[in-house]
């Protein structure tokens, strides 16, 4: 596996992991996979970009529902 290929598949994980957390709804097994796969900044940075869609999603939402 190629090194973009690599970083896309982790991408692609964190952004899951990110997006499950979000939810509330995770299960043990994967929590622990996540834990030893992923990296706490890529974790990060997904879950700050995902929270930032989030409310702007909802500004946008507003607005369109208002006006």
């Amino acid at each position: 596996m190629s090194s973009a290929q690599a970083s896309k598949g982790a991408l692609w994980a964190t952004i899951k992991a990110v997006a499950w957390s979000f939810l509330g709804v995770r299960k043990s097994s994967g929590f622990q996979d996540d834990i030893g796969r992923l990296k706490p900044y890529h974790i990060i940075a997904v879950g700050l970009v995902g929270g930032i869609l989030f409310v702007l999603s909802l500004i946008a939402l507003v607005n369109w529902i208002v006006a």
